[in-house]
């Protein structure tokens, strides 16, 4: 009899690992039962706000129509897990149903944290992270006038986004003095607030949320703002708050089971993503990973996801982290950051282009041999493709740190994403080297779809679409004869 594995969660983690053990070939040896909370199977939660312009979620849907069918997966959709029976390793969901195991993986993701404000339970007042919470925002939202967002990280930009598609006037909260804290430094948070509030969005940095007003029918009506710089506290009327102020893991059912969570929560997993328990792996957003970091991003989750894959295939990989650089286009401003952009590493330098009128920063950090740490763009991304796999890898760069922080084409920037090695990793979502895809262009992709399908190179988060179209250019103008530049590079990863 095949061996039990029992998913709990159909995220796009979770996905991950279906379709690495389905790569690996040891399906065929696993009896697969996936269970999930949410009413549809995975789907690509970083562009949830598309499906505000959407009826139904099929657009975001993950995976090839009919691969849970064909690779023998069973699923329960809508029946989340309650309990986690450790002795007599089995599981039961909240609809009674019991599933025995033989291995259990924890891929339950995270939740949006909830301010303790008073207020905060109104209607009204939503998170932003499921289809049903974008569900139940575009219901609601339906001829509203002006929303408020907790939280001016990726995830709150990106729910203004939303609000913004459903005709509404975000306000955006952020506790920290600039946007995007994580990701960016002042220069670069400013910057980006130019844009957005270009765009006709309020601004608020440097500013927290001390309660929300309700009416009669406990519904929110207005958002009460306070400055810390003493700075008389404020009320802004609203329709509709968001919650996008960052997650927390679900690590609920470890818990309840008794394995080891870390004091601020996620479940404590080793290099291989097993817990104290050998029967049981975590992965994704709700793991504690050995550096003591709950990573809260997809590539570091699909590495963890690619770990256990290799280990019930009887491999040997550990994770040992994984590049979270981040590529993308919020609210109409291209943003990038890679490497060592902070600084945290000590010594090199730092070459920097700030130009207020057209609202492009970039920044670049080199070491004090003159090889890229990192860097930071907001407003014009050019250079990106090239100069992201050189950071940390000690290659040298294309041209000088002052000549490639300056926005618009230079040579050597294409050049250098031609001169990368095969074992070079361009998309880190999937883990896909420049040889692979060059070989997927060699077999005959001729479009970013094609190679999308075949390598999943660009179907993650989409920060290296730049980086496959110009390898895509690089084997079309050598399979043809024909230069690249006269060739449309059509398609989207899908």
């Amino acid at each position: 009899m095949n061996n039990r594995l029992v998913v709990v969660g159909y995220g796009m983690v979770g996905h991950c690992l279906l379709t690495a053990l389905d790569a690996s070939g040891v399906l065929r040896d696993w009896q697969v039962t996936v269970l999930a909370e949410e009413d549809v199977p995975a789907y690509d939660r970083i562009h949830l706000s598309r499906y505000l312009q959407e009826t139904e979620p099929a657009g975001l849907l993950l995976g090839e129509p009919g691969f849970r069918d064909r690779a023998g997966i069973r699923t329960r959709l809508g029946d989340p897990v309650v309990a986690v029976d450790r002795r007599g390793r089995r599981v039961t969901t909240a609809a009674g149903h019991v599933v025995g195991y033989d291995v259990l993986v924890l891929a339950t993701g995270s939740r949006s944290f909830v301010p303790p404000v008073p207020g905060a339970d109104a209607t009204g007042c939503f998170a932003h992270r499921t289809v049903e919470d974008v569900r139940a925002i575009r219901a609601h939202c339906a001829g509203a006038g002006v929303g408020a967002v907790i939280g001016g990280g990726l995830l709150g930009l990106e729910a203004a986004n939303s609000l913004r598609g459903l005709g509404l006037t975000p306000h955006v909260v952020e506790f920290s003095p600039w946007l995007m804290p994580r990701q960016l430094d002042e220069h670069g948070g400013w910057t980006l607030r130019r844009h957005i509030e270009d765009l006709g969005i309020a601004v608020h940095t440097g500013t927290s949320l001390t309660g929300i007003d309700t009416d009669e029918h406990h519904r929110a009506t207005a958002v009460r703002l306070q400055a810390p710089d003493g700075a008389p506290p404020t009320r802004v009327d609203v329709d509709a708050v968001v919650f996008a102020a960052g997650v927390r893991p679900r690590d609920e059912l470890a818990r309840s089971c008794g394995l080891a969570v870390g004091e601020r929560g996620g479940i404590v997993v080793d290099e291989t993503c097993r817990t104290e328990d050998e029967r049981v792996y975590a992965i994704g957003d709700c793991a504690l990973t050995v550096d003591g970091r709950v990573h809260g991003l997809l590539a570091p989750g699909n590495a963890m996801a690619r770990v256990v894959a290799d280990r019930l295939a009887g491999g040997t990989e550990t994770f040992t982290g994984v590049d979270t650089a981040t590529r993308l286009k919020l609210l109409d401003v291209d943003v990038a950051c890679f490497g060592d952009a902070p600084g945290v590493a000590p010594g090199g330098y730092e070459a920097s282009h700030l130009d207020t009128r057209a609202g492009v920063y970039r920044k670049l950090r080199v070491s004090a041999e003159g090889r890229l740490l990192g860097g930071l763009f907001v407003g014009d991304t050019s250079g990106y493709a090239a100069l992201r796999p050189l950071a940390g890898s000690g290659r040298p760069l294309p041209a000088s740190v002052e000549e490639l922080v300056v926005p618009g084409p230079l040579p050597g920037r294409s050049a250098a994403v031609g001169a990368l090695p095969d074992e070079a990793v361009v998309c880190h979502c999937h883990h896909v080297p420049a040889g692979t895809v060059r070989s997927a262009v060699r077999n005959g992709c001729a479009d970013l779809a094609s190679v999308g399908c075949r390598t999943r190179a660009g179907t993650g988060c989409g920060s290296c679409t730049e980086a496959v179209a110009s390898l895509l250019g690089e084997g079309l103008t050598a399979t043809t004869g024909i230069d690249a530049t006269a060739i449309p590079v059509t398609g989207s990863p899908v």
